[in-house]
């Protein structure tokens, strides 16, 4: 096979990845090998490949490639996610542009929208992820509204209403504005802003007198029904049962005692406004005041407000406040930082709201999830963010699953005419339940209404591990074999939303985990720690990256500097490194490629001494590799072989063995490094899928159906380590030489000779090596030290390289001498400042320390100066 000058991966990637797809390498199928599985988090269906994918993706691709090349039924589950809130919104905001209103439309014809509007876009990063060399089984792909995974869904709705864990209430939900939905406590980012704070005078009614209270929303005092007071506040013990008027509106309300009011916070007194914030809302029920909700849906004023009715809130928090000056109710504004919520998919600030919806009791349903975690029977990477599972899941709130939207699993809820209901998976089983309750069989579809809400997104993406293997179906084959799942890969930021719902689902409905290891990536950052996005115009496309480094040579550098949960400051000098390395991988192979092979040659010494060496380095190499892998330092492991094939094995290995110029090489020197060639690649595969199947392709000739994907993946033999630390002796001794040859401007091409007295731990063992890297005539053992020679330390061990006839003495001595003059000049400056005693008694112990190091720095080169003119005068 010819190999190219250079490495060119647009012309190998598509080629190896089509390869793989028809010999279907990727698929699997239950069998009497032990499953590996692992399943992608869904991204939406909405969504185009970033870089937060793409490192996500690199790792579960090296995972799996390496679990296939172990020998296990290697099965990773590809699919996506039907994203409500933000689908929804595309196809809200594509009929627009079509001048058409989702007011307009009935729900079938909005879904219609919908689906084309999926199936139009549904797959792009799927597609986009093969670029990346994604080795997913294809035929498995699913899809969170598809049936299957909507019967599931359907059916554990059902299931759980049956058992008591959901219920319908009237509940404070974070309200989004903009999507017109609930949101979970987990959709909603708390940002830090600049606000105010506005003082505004409440007057006491039948007096003159007035309350101050503070607010950072001046718009909601519309929605007021009350002020309170800490009971235990001495300033207010006088307003007790008294009522206050709220200002523009005089509407009258009472004063009211309760200890969460903060006398420390504003001005002790508290507005209260129940429908409109958490804590308000609770104090409401305490007290059993009225609840005004003062906003419609889309965040403009109710005609509940009486005043700015149909305006928006914020356009009516700048007009309001000169209302309330010109009544003469504004006490003061002052500057304030607070924390305000937004929603995580419209980044719109959320509007607390009161609003009936279906919640599912968490409580119950934790406890399993929250142990299995703490036990390590469900294992994190890093261990850290088990302290922040644990904080939430001790913790945990009621979960409201209900949206208002059309797009979603319409939830399985029939309302009767009377207001009961029944819960059903399908039409036909909620006319039968509906005729049951009811008494009535002569009811039809006509009769019942369901739910026009629809559940959460999380409410299907929370039972993925058993969905995508049909764990709700008759047949359990796939379910058994595949279930539980081994490693999850997956960002911190959805530990909630995600990760800590699935498992809560696999022990609810299999009794055990979903999967047992949970590898969290970091977020990817530019270089000033910004998270990378398409606002900010500071993430590359992943696919211009790919056309331009190679996908190999952008999984390298996204890996190179990506701890388990720990950030990744991507710079595009990374994907460029990593490029560097497969081009280095590449001109290797074609040096080792391009030597002649004579059968007849004996083999050297050097080679054979090379040989035993690399041979442990790379067991070595394996274990260390093996290790990270098993402690989930991804990062780690590819670093060691990065470094051992570009430092151990292209530069010194194959230094070590090469041949003569124009000369050829033995064949058992070739075997052994075709061998190692053959192994490296294959370690190399999981990182570097494209670049190692076309050299190993080219290695030897393969038959169609052959690959480096399932092939043998190298095993540690347990050899010798103390060959190792030998060798890096001799590396020292070779770089010794080179030193010497590099201040005395002595060519490699001129032989030299070596003279060595071994001191305590010396080895002999690549005393052959040495010759050859070092370019020695001749290699002495001595037992007392050369004199007219040039000599270095390795360890307890004296090397002397003799110099006559290489170097002009006289020269050298001028050069010596004058170095000494300067370095004896240099330490009586530092000794004229060490004997001031002000200097040493006053400056600070750093400085003084810094100069007593320079005096013997010093004082050791001129040490060394003065001995080596000396045997230079001899």
């Amino acid at each position: 096979m010819e190999i190219a000058s250079k490495y060119n991966p647009s012309a190998t990637e598509d080629k190896w990845y089509k390869y793989w797809m028809d010999n279907e390498f990727f698929k699997s199928v239950p069998d009497e090998r032990e499953p590996y599985t692992i399943v992608i988090p869904p991204p939406n269906v909405t969504g185009v490949l970033h870089m937060g994918h793409m490192l996500n993706n690199t790792i579960q691709d090296i995972l799996i490639r390496r679990a296939r090349m172990m020998g296990k039924n290697a099965c990773w589950v590809p699919g996506t996610d039907h994203a409500s809130i933000a689908t929804e919104a595309k196809v809200v905001n594509k009929l627009k542009e079509q001048g058409i209103d989702k007011k307009q439309l009935t729900r079938n014809e909005f879904l219609d929208h919908a689906w084309d509007w999926t199936k139009e876009h549904g797959g792009i990063i799927l597609q986009q992820l093969k670029k990346l060399g994604a080795s997913c089984d294809w035929d498995r792909e699913s899809f969170t509204m598809d049936e299957v995974r909507s019967d599931a869904v359907i059916k554990v709705f059902v299931d759980l209403f049956e058992k008591g864990y959901i219920y319908r209430g009237v509940r404070m939900v974070n309200w989004d504005c903009k999507a017109l939905t609930a949101v979970s406590d987990e959709e909603v980012i708390y940002k830090e802003v600049q606000s105010k704070l506005y003082y505004l005078n409440y007057q006491i009614e039948g007096s003159d007198e007035f309350v101050t209270i503070a607010t950072t929303r001046p718009e909601t005092i519309l929605g007021d029904t009350a002020v309170c007071i800490n009971p235990n506040d001495e300033r207010f013990k006088h307003l007790k049962g008294k009522r206050v008027l709220v200002p523009l509106i005089n509407r009258s309300i009472p004063i009211i005692e309760d200890e969460y009011v903060d006398m420390e916070f504003g001005t002790g007194c508290l507005k209260i406004t129940p429908a409109h914030d958490i804590n308000d809302y609770e104090i409401g029920m305490r007290h059993n005041l009225e609840s005004i909700n003062i906003f419609n849906d889309n965040g403009t004023l109710s005609e509940a407000a009486e005043l700015f009715i149909g305006e928006d809130r914020f356009d009516v928090r700048d007009k309001i406040i000169p209302a309330l000056k010109e009544a003469g109710s504004l006490a003061k504004i002052e500057d304030y930082t607070n924390k305000v919520g937004y929603s995580e998919r419209t980044d719109v600030v959320i509007e607390p709201k009161l609003s009936a919806q279906w919640f599912l009791k968490m409580e119950e349903l934790a406890k399993p999830a929250l142990e299995a975690v703490m036990s390590d029977e469900v294992e994190f990477h890093p261990k850290k963010f088990k302290n922040v599972y644990r904080h939430w899941m001790e913790n945990v709130k009621d979960w409201c699953i209900s949206r208002q939207l059309w797009w979603g699993h319409r939830i399985p809820v029939y309302y009767l005419s009377d207001g009961s209901y029944v819960v059903a998976e399908n039409d036909e089983k909620a006319l039968t339940l509906a005729k049951e309750k009811t008494g009535n069989t002569a009811l039809t579809m006509a009769d019942i209404r369901q739910d026009e809400d629809v559940l959460d997104t999380w409410a299907s993406s929370w039972l993925w591990p058993l969905s995508v293997f049909d764990g709700y179906g008759e047949d359990q084959t796939e379910i058994d074999y595949y279930y539980p799942t081994n490693d999850l890969v997956t960002g911190h930021d959805i530990i909630f939303f995600w990760v800590a719902r699935m498992i809560i689902a696999g022990y609810e409905y299999k009794g055990t985990f979903p999967f047992k290891n949970v590898y969290f990536t970091g977020m990817v950052r530019d270089k000033q720690r910004r998270k990378m996005s398409k606002s900010l115009g500071n993430s590359p496309d992943p696919l211009d990256l790919i056309t331009k480094y190679g996908a190999d040579g952008v999984r390298v550098g996204m890996l190179l500097c990506s701890p388990a949960g720990g950030d990744l400051l991507f710079d595009e000098n990374l994907p460029e490194q990593g490029r560097n390395f497969a081009n280095k991988i590449w001109n290797a192979f074609r040096l080792v490629k391009g030597w002649e092979i004579n059968e007849s040659i004996e083999q050297p010494e050097s080679a054979k001494q090379a040989i035993a060496w690399f041979d442990a380095k790379l067991d070595q190499t394996i274990a260390t590799m093996n290790d990270h892998f098993e402690k989930y330092r991804i990062s780690d492991a590819l670093m060691t072989v990065y470094t051992v094939f570009w430092q151990e094995f292209s530069s010194w290995y194959l230094e070590a063995v090469k041949p003569a110029y124009q000369k050829p090489l033995d064949a058992a020197t070739y075997k052994a490094t075709s061998e190692f060639f053959d192994k490296l690649l294959r370690l190399l595969h999981p990182f570097m899928p494209f670049l190692s199947e076309e050299l190993w392709q080219a290695l030897e000739e393969r038959q169609e159906g052959e690959s480096i994907m399932v092939s043998d993946m190298p095993t540690a033999k347990g050899l010798d380590a103390s060959i190792i630390d030998k060798f890096e002796m001799l590396k020292e001794g070779v770089g010794g030489v080179r030193t010497i040859r590099k201040e005395k401007n002595i060519p490699m091409k001129d032989a030299l000779s070596l003279s060595i007295l071994s001191g305590e731990g010396f080895t002999a063992d690549f005393n052959a090596v040495l010759c050859k890297l070092a370019n020695l005539s001749e290699l002495n053992m001595v037992n007392e030290k050369v004199e007219g020679a040039v000599s270095f330390m390795v360890r307890t061990s004296e090397y002397f390289v003799p110099m006559e006839g290489l170097i002009d003495v006289e020269a050298e001595l001028e050069k010596l001498e004058k170095e000494l003059a300067h370095q004896e000049g240099f330490l009586k400056g530092v000794m004229k400042k060490l004997g001031n005693e002000r200097f040493v008694s006053s400056a600070p112990e750093a400085v003084v320390a810094k100069e007593r190091q320079k005096q013997a720095d010093a004082e050791a080169k001129i040490k060394t100066l003065t001995e080596s003119i000396a045997r230079l005068k001899k």
